[in-house]
C-alpha cells in the first residue's frame, strides 16, 4: 500500500534522508522508531508534500507521491498527523477539527458523520467543543490532533510522535486508541521514540538512524535485540 524505494532528501547540504526504502501493507501498523532528529519527520514531509525528494520513489496504492500537491494526497487517503499538534489555540476545538475535512468540504452530510465518529471515540472533545483548543491539556489537544486526522477520512495514517510531552497514562490511552483505529480497517505508519509503547501495538518496525534504516524487523524481534532495548527502552 505504501512504499518507499531508495528516497533520499536534502535540506541544502544536510542530507535528512539517505536512500531509504520501507513498506506498509494495507492493514498494517508499522512503527518508525529512532531519537529526534533521525529522519522520522522528514520522511513523513516528504511523503504529504511538504518537502520534495532528491531522489528515490514514494508510492500509495501503487501512485506516484512525487510532484503531487499536498491537497491531493489527502484526498487520496494519505493523511499526516504532524509532531507538535499543530492545532489553532483561539479557535474552537469543533472548528479545529472540521478544518481536517476541508479536501470534502462539499460533503456536508458526510463531514457530519465523520465528527460523530470522532466524538464517539474522544468523549471529552465533544464536552470541550466550543472551548479554545488553546485551553485543553496536552492529552486533550492530542485527541484534537488525531481527530482532525481522521477527519480527513483516511485509508493510511502517518502519526508523528503523538506521545510526544504527554503523561504516561495519556500515552497508554492514546496507543490504545491508534490500535482501534488500525483494526478498523486504517493502515498507519507511526514515528515514535517511545519504543516500548509502540512496539507494543506494532506489527513490524524499522529504526531510523542520522537518515538510514539500520534495522527492520517485527515487534518481538526488536523487543528482544539487546541493541534496541539499550537504545530506546533502557534496560
Amino acid at each position: 500500500m505504501l512504499q518507499l524505494d531508495r528516497v533520499s532528501l536534502s535540506y541544502g547540504s544536510f542530507r535528512a534522508l539517505d536512500n531509504i526504502s520501507l513498506h506498509a501493507g494495507a492493514g498494517e501498523l508499522v512503527v518508525l522508531l529512532g531519537a529526534n532528529g533521525a529522519g522520522k519527520s522528514s520522511i513523513f514531509l516528504a511523503m504529504s508534500g511538504i518537502h520534495r525528494i532528491s531522489g528515490g520513489s514514494m508510492r500509495f496504492d501503487g501512485r506516484e507521491l512525487g510532484g503531487m500537491k499536498p491537497s491531493q494526497i489527502v484526498q487520496s487517503g494519505l493523511v499526516h498527523c504532524p509532531e507538535g499538534r499543530k492545532l489553532f489555540p483561539a479557535m474552537s476545538v469543533e472548528k479545529n477539527l472540521t478544518l481536517g475535512a476541508y479536501v470534502h468540504r462539499r460533503d456536508r452530510a458526510g463531514i457530519r458523520k465523520t465528527l460523530e465518529e470522532v466524538y464517539e471515540m474522544f468523549p471529552i472533545l465533544f464536552q470541550k467543543k466550543d472551548d479554545p483548543a488553546g485551553s485543553l491539556s496536552g492529552g486533550q489537544q492530542q485527541m484534537v490532533a488525531l481527530g482532525r486526522a481522521l477527519m480527513s477520512r483516511p485509508r493510511a495514517l502517518l502519526l508523528d510522535e503523538p506521545s510526544l510531552g504527554l503523561a504516561p497514562l495519556v500515552v497508554k490511552q492514546m496507543f490504545e486508541i491508534i490500535q482501534r483505529i488500525n483494526r478498523a480497517g486504517t493502515t498507519v505508519l507511526l514515528a515514535e521514540q517511545n519504543a516500548y509503547a509502540a512496539l507494543g501495538i506494532a506489527h513490524r518496525a524499522y529504526v531510523i538512524e542520522n537518515g538510514h534504516i539500520v534495522m527492520e524487523g517485527d515487534r518481538d524481534t526488536l523487543l528482544k535485540d539487546e541493541g534496541i532495548r539499550k537504545a530506546y527502552i533502557g534496560g
